[in-house]
């Protein structure tokens, strides 16, 4: 795997696909975790356990219909169509995986503070923020990694990290 989006790709369960393309998919998947960071700090400020559930319900949303995903489908009627770019198609496993962590660790944030244990909710919520960070800036997917790891694929889990080479 030649550069840290090649890698990314592949972490994410994405075949290969020419180079343009993959420039194009690998932006287009930066979406849904950019709009999630923006909530996630917005209800890490207001410590809104709805907002947390909220996001939870619709990560769980996307995990059980991947065809109907939510930020997937907000992108395509946004940018794809009129941009004239190729429709997102449903995530695979890896990612669906990611997502099902993220919402676990949404909806334990939000239980957190519906039942005032702040201290874990701001474990939960800096657990989110370190995950998110390494999505975005790192191009690391510590979902994906895991999800790798856990069905055996370790070696190729260590080659899909940004530092591999």
């Amino acid at each position: 795997m030649s550069s840290s989006i090649d890698r990314f790709m592949a972490q994410q369960g994405f075949g290969d696909e020419e180079a343009s393309r993959r420039r194009w998919h690998f932006l287009a998947l930066q979406f849904q975790p950019a709009f999630l960071a923006f909530f996630v700090l917005l209800g890490i400020i207001s410590q809104s356990q709805t907002l947390f559930f909220l996001l939870a319900a619709v990560l769980v949303w996307n995990v059980v219909l991947p065809q109907l995903n939510l930020f997937e489908r907000v992108y395509d009627w946004a940018v794809a169509i009129p941009m004239s770019k190729p429709k997102l198609e449903p995530a695979p496993a890896p990612r669906l995986f990611a997502q099902g962590m993220a919402a676990s660790f949404m909806a334990l944030t939000g239980l957190s503070l519906a039942m005032g244990w702040i201290i874990a909710a701001w474990v939960f919520e800096a657990f989110l923020v370190v995950a998110l960070v390494a999505l975005i800036a790192g191009r690391f997917c510590m979902g994906s990694y895991i999800f790798h790891t856990l069905r055996g694929r370790r070696d190729f889990a260590n080659a899909t990290c940004p530092w591999s080479k």
